[in-house]
């Protein structure tokens, strides 16, 4: 089953950035890709680190650890030392700013 979570406001989201939230259990980050907002795990797949910090720029975040490198959109890696992708999950942006994402329970 799917549920929707109102996770933050897109003011406190940054365009350079990755920003660490927990949401359902899980840790997610969320990342300001011109205009648009973003969610994937927020833990690296290369050695289970966190990935909030790490600097996101044209589109791809950069683990702070170990510098692999995920393609924001989809997850896909870009750039080793991780092999396997991050988990993306659906945005909805509200009216008022509103970030919610969508969790499978």
């Amino acid at each position: 089953m799917e549920m929707e979570y109102r996770v933050t406001n897109r003011e406190e989201v940054s365009a350079e950035e990755a920003h660490a939230f927990t949401v359902a259990g899980r840790e997610i980050v969320l990342c300001d890709v011109d205009g648009e907002i973003y969610a994937l795990d927020g833990i690296c797949t290369h050695e289970d680190l966190p990935l909030d910090g790490g600097e996101v720029d044209d589109g791809i975040l950069e683990c702070p650890w170990h510098g692999a490198r995920y393609e924001v959109s989809t997850g896909r890696v870009r750039a080793l030392p991780a092999t396997r992708p991050l988990r993306t999950y659906e945005v909805r942006v509200d009216e008022a700013g509103d970030v919610y994402v969508t969790i499978e329970e």
